[in-house]
């Protein structure tokens, strides 16, 4: 199954992989103003999430694959890939394992290395909101909010539902699978992969997912890596500070 995408422009082929439990649309604003610089952009909804198919299997080398099957569908010899937290996980699999199809490689606030478990709050009050008794995106947002106190994440996370049919509001995504499978989220990048081309890591400035620290490997897998930070900006830095995100990435470009 080919995973569903937002094509928008014409160019050379530019692709943006959102992070969990988000989704393509998290990148429309962005998406098109790449390809207002000349890309035809391709934003994609990886497997359990979004309007991409949902599957009991969920791990960065099965999604690295639906990419390549992706890439094959459309028949692209070389690609911009850019993903985001967990879209940039499965960004650096594809690149280490298909360095052939990636002309340049940008990751966005999270580093080769492995992340403890810490979406359990997300993955409670999500669990928490029974559509038999919801009926408005206000009340699911009043359900969330005893557990979330962040308007933004809850912003985020509402961007998921839909109406499944009249009257009944779903979660696109495939929560039980997600939630069962959340540790292959925060494991590291396979011993040995490395991708030798050009390399960016973004950071937000106001976010600990990449340390100074991480440099060494990050390099050790990326040698032709550098970081850059993303000024007042937390882990959702495209959205905080989309036209400074925006500039980094056109100036690495």
């Amino acid at each position: 199954m080919i995973l569903h995408s937002q094509i928008i422009g014409a160019g050379k082929p530019f692709v943006i992989l959102h992070g969990f439990l988000g989704m393509s649309d998290n990148w429309k604003t962005l998406g098109g103003k790449f390809s207002e610089a000349g890309y035809q952009v391709h934003l994609v909804d990886q497997r359990n999430h979004g309007r991409s198919f949902h599957s009991n299997e969920f791990s960065y080398t099965v999604m690295a694959e639906d990419l390549k099957e992706y890439c094959d569908h459309h028949n692209f010899s070389e690609i911009v890939l850019l993903g985001h937290s967990m879209g940039g996980k499965t960004a650096m699999e594809f690149a280490t394992k298909y360095p052939e199809l990636v002309s340049k490689l940008i990751v966005a606030d999270i580093g080769p290395k492995a992340y403890p478990q810490h979406h359990q709050d997300i993955l409670k009050a999500l669990a928490s909101l029974d559509f038999s008794k919801i009926n408005s995106r206000g009340e699911a947002e009043d359900v969330l909010s005893e557990y979330i106190k962040d308007t933004g994440t809850r912003l985020f996370l509402l961007k998921n539902l839909y109406w499944k049919s009249k009257g009944v509001l779903a979660l696109r995504m495939n929560l039980p699978v997600l939630t069962s499978n959340i540790n292959a989220v925060g494991v590291a990048l396979t011993e040995g992969a490395v991708f030798k081309k050009d390399t960016l890591f973004m950071r937000g400035s106001k976010s600990g997912y990449i340390e100074d620290m991480d440099d060494i490997l990050i390099k050790k897998h990326f040698p032709s890596s550098h970081i850059e930070t993303v000024s007042n900006a937390g882990h959702w830095l495209h959205a905080e500070n989309p036209s400074e995100f925006y500039q980094i990435v056109m100036n690495f470009l």
